[in-house]
């Protein structure tokens, strides 16, 4: 029996097998908010006035949004940001089953882009759509949509603290692998709520080994002549 039948998911059979792999290799609550995140994103763009099938590759949408945070999954767990592990991961996925090249890239865009809002919200729907969904799904901003559409969405794939397991899964990779949190990043920005750690500042990390760059300077001003 299908789970998901009274919801407007594609059912072409990559869709499907995506759907089976992110579901046997995710937390549960990841991948249910990975599944709302397309159930969201499409709503939103149909208000902006985008068609699914006509404005943008629906299938490219879900496959986007489904595997976005494969990153976050045991195979998933490479030596960089999670969502650059999860786009590499998705990408060698999807080419081995034979996708076009330019549509992996397309959703390779997508996962690498959805932490970067003003960036992501630029491009083409199937990638400004992923991370419209996916923050729309965390409760960070947008309208409010019909509660039966809310309702049903949420009864078939229930939320079960998905911030919170998100926000755990980020910062467990990053205390076994300090460099996938870099400062300043959204992975490095969750460890230093979580753990208190401290990072170099803008100066810390400009100055170069054999030289000063801020000798002489003032702030605001002009620096004084050598």
């Amino acid at each position: 029996m299908d789970p998901y039948r009274d919801l407007p998911l594609p059912r072409t059979p990559l869709a499907l097998e995506a759907i089976r792999f992110a579901r046997s290799v995710e937390d549960v609550s990841i991948f249910n908010h990975s599944m709302r995140t397309y159930l969201y994103g499409r709503l939103l763009g149909e208000q902006r006035g985008l068609r699914p099938g006509h404005d943008y590759d629906d299938e490219l949408l879900f496959l986007g949004c489904v595997l976005h945070d494969l990153g976050l999954s045991e195979p998933g767990d490479g030596e960089q940001r999670f969502d650059l592990d999860g786009a590499d991961l998705a990408a060698d996925w999807l080419t081995r089953r034979g996708l076009a090249p330019e549509k992996v890239e397309v959703v390779w865009d997508a996962i690498a882009l959805h932490l970067v809002h003003d960036i992501a919200c630029r491009k083409r729907p199937e990638i400004a759509l992923v991370t419209i969904g996916a923050g729309y799904d965390l409760g960070l901003a947008g309208p409010a949509l019909p509660a039966e559409y809310t309702g049903r969405v949420d009864a078939a794939l229930p939320r079960l603290h998905a911030a919170a397991v998100l926000r755990d899964a980020i910062v467990a990779q990053a205390t076994a692998k300090p460099h996938k949190a870099p400062p300043f990043s959204l992975p490095g920005e969750l460890v230093r709520q979580v753990t208190g750690r401290s990072w170099p500042t803008w100066r810390d990390m400009t100055n170069g080994a054999d030289w000063d760059g801020y000798a002489g300077h003032r702030t605001g001003g002009t620096a004084p002549p050598a």
